[in-house]
């Protein structure tokens, strides 16, 4: 509910904009379904994404304050704010398939309305997942966040249907717009390869692509921090059996050390250093007690 990019001023603008298409495209006529469904779905993208960009702000002014309040979760509340963000695209996503009934009748249904949520979020979860879960900058956010929509632009042959390079353009099937298109009154005819059946359980599944690869990136990343760390751990366990770090340790510490290398598991011969420790200890007590005793004027 912040001020910048907050939820107020995304209904304020929402309504505005919805208000404005409803005025100029009622009573739209059926074969222009690919151009409301293109408008809609970029009023739906323009008025979620000022929210999307202050995720980042959130994030970090959120750890430093989890960090000063330690009884405060930082993980609870990136949750809770991607449940926010979620419901909030789930909220605009239901406004653009309200309003697009109301200007054309040739776009209804449980499926058209799925597919125009999934397809709403394939464009806007990646902004979500670097804003929140990552410690990227607020512009490397914006660059890396908007990729989905440009390559969408580029690869799913929706704005050109059928067009591209042989090979390359078969890259439309990782786009959940391809597959919506496959699914519109007066275009479908146009889409290349469009499948038989299960069509938008393919275009649930590519619209989540983002996040499939998003998690592998971040366990990956994760899984070689920890194999980093142990590779460490254990260089540094093995340094710590050499009969250097041993003498070392019993110089400093004497017989204290002998215990700290034992519980180690150290493979020097500790027998033969305690042997030295006492022999050296002993060696100390004879000097001392050999030192000549002298008597001073006063005490005579």
């Amino acid at each position: 509910f912040s001020a910048n990019g907050g939820i107020p001023g995304i209904a304020g603008f929402t309504t505005f904009a919805f208000g404005l298409f409803l005025l100029t495209f009622w009573n739209s006529q059926p074969g222009s379904e690919a151009l409301v469904l293109i408008a809609a779905g970029m009023i739906s993208y323009f008025s979620v994404n000022p929210y999307l960009l202050q995720l980042v702000d959130w994030r970090i002014f959120m750890i430093e304050e989890a960090e000063a309040l330690l009884h405060s979760s930082k993980s609870m509340n990136k949750l809770l704010k991607t449940n926010l963000t979620v419901l909030l695209i789930l909220i605009i996503s239901s406004i653009q398939f309200g309003i697009m009934q109301a200007v054309i009748d040739t776009l209804s249904g449980v499926d058209m309305y799925f597919a125009i949520l999934f397809d709403n979020a394939s464009l806007m979860l990646a902004p979500i997942c670097l804003g929140l879960y990552t410690n990227l900058s607020l512009q490397a956010v914006q660059i890396l966040g908007a990729f989905p929509f440009l390559m969408m632009i580029f690869f799913s042959t929706t704005f050109s249907p059928g067009a591209g390079v042989d090979g390359l353009k078969n890259l439309r099937y990782l786009f959940s717009r391809y597959y919506l298109f496959c699914m519109t009154p007066s275009v479908d005819i146009m889409m290349e390869g469009c499948p038989e059946s299960n069509n938008l359980l393919y275009l649930i599944l590519s619209s989540l692509l983002i996040v499939f690869i998003f998690l592998t990136v971040i366990g990956g990343m994760a899984l070689r921090s920890k194999l980093q760390k142990k590779k460490h751990s254990e260089s540094k366990r093995q340094s710590m059996m050499t009969m250097e770090y041993a003498e070392l340790q019993v110089e400093l510490f004497g017989e204290k050390a002998l215990k700290k290398l034992k519980h180690i598991g150290s493979n020097v011969d500790l027998k033969s250093l305690e042997n030295s420790v006492r022999s050296k200890s002993m060696e100390d007590d004879g000097t001392s007690s050999d030192e000549p005793v002298t008597v001073s004027d006063e005490t005579v």
